[in-house]
């Protein structure tokens, strides 16, 4: 009997460690939630928005562009949306084609829910006027109003994208506005204008991933 008793307890105990519905408290908020990200090293943070360290997070500052229809766009435009950001040129022979095609996959997998976003910046405003980015959106299907490319100064594109999207491959060295951007970076915006995630754009699989964690802010409550 008490061998039996004994094996009823080794059975137990196997059971809780390998079913996966058996979690603590810490790795079910994992699962459930997103970190946040501060900073260009991208260490994951993960906070709860009673902690004190929550309101003192990296936000997304003020921007204002013009996109591929000629409308004026600001951080208003992603008033209470989550949206995804990046950064390409339309004349780009290389990455930018295999990002843009895989940001289409984003698109269309959320096309019908309202509550996200999608914004692509020209590196190149200065050759990327409002004409050539509605024929590069038409070219690869873009939807208005749903994913907007955007062009504008060049200096303000530069500056939001180092230093609140930290979007640099190399983002330890020094650079200045005649330093050319070149990030296949796609980064994922929460409704509070932080930063929750960021993802390897020519990769179909992280662009799942992407699309996942889309659903999981969706359902974060505050």
């Amino acid at each position: 009997m008490k061998f039996f008793l004994l094996n009823m307890l080794l059975v137990v105990l196997i059971a809780c460690r390998t079913n996966p519905k058996v979690q603590s408290s810490e790795q079910a908020a994992a699962v459930n939630t997103l970190p946040y990200y501060n900073g260009a090293d991208f260490m994951p943070l993960w906070l709860s928005t009673k902690d004190s360290s929550y309101r003192l997070l990296h936000t997304i500052p003020s921007f204002s562009f013009t996109d591929q229809d000629s409308l004026a766009v600001t951080e208003n435009t992603f008033r209470n949306k989550i949206y995804v950001a990046n950064f390409f040129f339309t004349t780009c022979p290389g990455i930018c084609k295999r990002l843009t095609t895989n940001l289409v996959k984003v698109q269309n997998a959320l096309e019908r829910d309202t509550s996200v976003l999608l914004l692509s910046h020209s590196v190149t405003p200065e050759t990327d006027n409002v004409a050539r980015l509605k024929q590069y959106a038409a070219s690869f299907g873009v939807i208005s109003g749903k994913w907007h490319l955007v062009t504008g100064n060049r200096e303000q594109i530069y500056h939001l994208a180092r230093q609140a999207y930290f979007a640099d491959e190399d983002f330890g060295k020094q650079k200045t506005i005649n330093d050319f951007l070149h990030t296949e970076n796609v980064l994922l915006i929460d409704k509070h204008k932080h930063i929750r995630g960021i993802y390897k754009g020519t990769s179909e699989l992280e662009m799942q991933t992407l699309i996942h964690d889309i659903s999981i802010l969706e359902h974060e409550t505050f």
